[in-house]
């Protein structure tokens, strides 16, 4: 099974099943994040993607509807259907991510820079317009498509 490490956005990702490793196409990813970290609103074209919630509190917005989540609850957002979440726990959040088919897992790695030490990368700040037009075509290769603002 796979291990990589890679920082992605504010994140620190690790494939602990990458879709290389089976024959389905299942990939699930473990996400640190620091405390206010949204990704930008966004769909898959391809496949579904669960959340679970591993530590911290996360508010996940799927469509026009939002959820708070703790330790030990999961979620899906449907392929097609806007989502994003946002870290509310004063402390970082862990939470995994399952999807089949590989589209995110090769997204995320293709849009990572490598890890060079232990823990979550230094705060990047707002992202560029080149860097959120680099975020925007990167995930539009993989059938992801940036809708909206993160949550605030």
């Amino acid at each position: 099974m796979s291990t990589d490490q890679v920082w992605f956005q504010d994140s620190l990702v690790t494939i602990r099943v990458s879709t290389s490793d089976g024959h389905d196409g299942i990939s699930v990813l473990e996400h640190r994040v620091p405390h206010g970290f949204s990704p930008p609103l966004h769909l898959h074209r391809t496949e579904d993607e669960v959340f679970h919630v591993l530590e911290g509190e996360f508010r996940v917005r799927v469509q026009d509807h939002e959820h708070r989540l703790i330790a030990g609850d999961s979620l899906l957002a449907p392929k097609g259907i806007p989502h994003t979440y946002r870290v509310e726990s004063a402390q970082e959040g862990r939470c995994l991510t399952i999807t089949a088919r590989g589209d995110f897992e090769r997204f995320v790695r293709a849009a990572s820079r490598p890890v060079s030490r232990p823990g979550l990368p230094e705060p990047g700040g707002p992202p560029s317009p080149d860097a959120i037009q680099a975020l925007r075509a990167a995930a539009a290769r993989y059938g992801i498509e940036l809708v909206g603002p993160p949550l605030m």
